[in-house]
């Protein structure tokens, strides 16, 4: 006889098993997304923009602010860029991403923190705290999103990303609750005025950040690469400068990878400059500060169910295609954008991205794994980075130069909808299975082993 307890086990098993997260391990990577979308939230997208427009380069006009904060989110990119593919390899050779991933947080957690000291005024320190800390964010992913291929297979690695994503955007939604509680009633939570609330906002980001990313640094297991071995500084680098130069030459060698990474280039391009930029082009629009917070909150509530479905449904329709999905409604969104001038139609566009932000970036990922040679996934995951951050250079200094030769960012926003155009037209001409047999055979695997999978 079934008890009820056996069956409620059973059903929660199986849910676990639909989203990715059947195991301790799944779930202690998945963690990883909670701690570090708190700096998504905070620090990139909602309260820090506003304080950094409306107090420490507060006597520059609206187009000037978005225009500086556009060429230090491109020169933050552009330096992570240059390093990421560097630091893949090494991590590769080494067996160390999760040592690096432990470097990139704590530096992520405390640069975060030290935002809390910011001020008016206070423009190149601040600026080059923010440039630390989204550094340490883009990098940390590097060696992150690189342990998947370490922790899944093809029947969970779809789902496992997205669920990842759904955790991040649950997290990200309450802390950026509480901090938004935090702001509106300072003298509640015992903060003398808004601004200290603000600066508090920053130190629980560094927090939240180191406390849960414990998880993964317990849990979960890097595989041993067979060729890793200790060596002196001047040797790694002169043997990662070799294999970096390798790495392109082979990416090139694999056609469907190197497809999907223009395409990537052309798409996370526009996802990217969306997220960097639309709190202040909302500031210059006119939309209100609460408002503006207001909508990035629903949109991490919302985008927990949406990132779920989209993990399951990938998997039944096809990870290729539910991308093409979710590219599709940000080009709806970009070109909606262009006209926008009311706070009800900025909540609308909010809600379109909450339906499909998590999705896009996490089936992007996902996708990506399973067309590298899984024994150099770090230095693969390197060059996946260096085109996301090459990309995350273009869009928003095109952002900035835009905005700068037309006075405002109208233009700026359609702009980017060409990039997804292009994202997607080079998309079609990815064939996902194909390309998992070549990464396999590049990795000494043969086609058997694939047909078996």
């Amino acid at each position: 006889m079934n008890h009820p307890t056996d069956s409620s086990t059973s059903r929660w098993r199986r849910l676990l098993a639909n989203l990715g997260l059947d195991n301790k391990e799944l779930r202690a990577w998945a963690y990883y997304d909670v701690a570090n979308s708190s700096y998504a939230a905070v620090i990139m997208v909602a309260i820090f923009p506003i304080y950094f427009a409306d107090v420490v380069v507060a006597e520059l006009n609206p187009n000037e602010k978005s225009t500086l904060w556009a060429y230090l989110t491109a020169l933050s990119m552009g330096i992570s860029a240059i390093l990421s593919p560097f630091l893949g390899n090494i991590s590769d050779h080494l067996s160390a991403k999760k040592e690096f991933l432990l470097v990139a947080t704590i530096v992520g957690a405390l640069s975060s923190a030290a935002l809390a000291f910011s001020g008016k005024g206070f423009v190149v320190s601040t600026s080059i705290i923010y440039i630390i800390s989204n550094m340490s964010f883009v990098l940390g992913n590097v060696f992150y999103e690189s342990l998947l291929v370490d922790i899944s297979d093809d029947s969970s690695v779809h789902a496992t990303s997205t669920s990842a994503y759904a955790l991040g955007y649950l997290s990200s939604g309450v802390i950026l609750a509480i901090n938004l509680s935090w702001v509106l009633k300072p003298e509640v939570f015992g903060f003398p005025s808004s601004d200290m609330a603000i600066k508090a906002s920053f130190i629980s980001v560094g927090i939240w950040w180191a406390f849960f990313s414990i998880p993964l640094f317990k849990r979960v297991r890097e595989s041993s690469n067979a060729t890793a071995h200790k060596s002196s500084v001047p040797e790694i680098v002169k043997f990662s400068g070799r294999q970096l130069w390798k790495t392109f030459r082979e990416i090139k060698e694999l056609p469907n990878l190197f497809l999907f990474l223009l395409a990537f280039w052309f798409f996370s391009d526009g996802i990217g400059t969306i997220i960097k930029m639309a709190t202040i082009y909302g500031k210059e629009v006119g939309i209100g500060n609460n408002d503006l917070i207001a909508a990035i909150v629903m949109i991490q509530f919302v985008g927990v169910p949406f990132s779920f479905i989209f993990g399951p449904l990938a998997m039944k329709i096809g990870a290729k295609r539910g991308l093409y999905v979710a590219l599709s409604v940000y080009l709806v969104v970009s070109i909606l954008g262009y006209f926008m001038t009311s706070k009800t139609e900025f909540w609308i566009l909010a809600f379109g991205i909450a339906m499909v932000q998590g999705a896009a970036q996490a089936l992007s990922r996902s996708l990506f794994s399973l067309l590298v040679p899984p024994s150099r996934s770090g230095e693969f995951f390197g060059f996946y980075s260096v085109s996301s951050k090459f990309a995350g250079i273009f869009g928003p200094l095109m952002f900035g130069l835009v905005s700068q030769l037309a006075g405002e960012s109208r233009l700026s926003i359609l702009f980017i909808g060409f990039l997804f155009i292009a994202g997607m037209a080079l998309l079609s001409f990815v064939d996902i299975e194909k390309g998992r047999w070549e990464a396999l055979q590049a990795d000494g695997a043969d086609r058997e082993l694939l047909d078996s999978q």
